[in-house]
């Protein structure tokens, strides 16, 4: 778990994903529309991949357990919760206050 926190804040914003994950794919696409640049971390890629994937299911992330957000060093969610973030017009503004992105 140590290791998912740091690497969480690394950046301002940090999506953990899957190679394969569509959801992870429009995540992440959505983030560089809004002109962010997150770190992205391919769970399924990684030596220690297994463990980062049972670390972030520790944190709340279930089911699946990617995509994982964290903006700021916090963790916002998944896919269904970053979207609802973006429709009520909160994600950028974490976004901003993260100092991920600059308007």
């Amino acid at each position: 778990m140590d290791r998912v926190r740091e690497l969480a804040s690394k950046k301002a914003a940090v999506i953990f994903t899957k190679s394969s994950c569509c959801m992870c794919h429009s995540i992440k696409a959505l983030f560089y529309e809004l002109g962010a640049s997150p770190a992205i971390y391919e769970v399924d890629k990684d030596v220690n991949g297994r463990e980062i994937e049972w670390a972030l299911r520790g944190l709340g992330c279930n089911n699946p357990s990617v995509p994982a957000v964290f903006i700021g060093g916090v963790y916002v969610g998944s896919a269904k919760d970053v979207i609802t973030l973006h429709v009520d017009g909160s994600l950028k503004q974490k976004l901003i206050d993260a100092r991920a992105i600059w308007f």
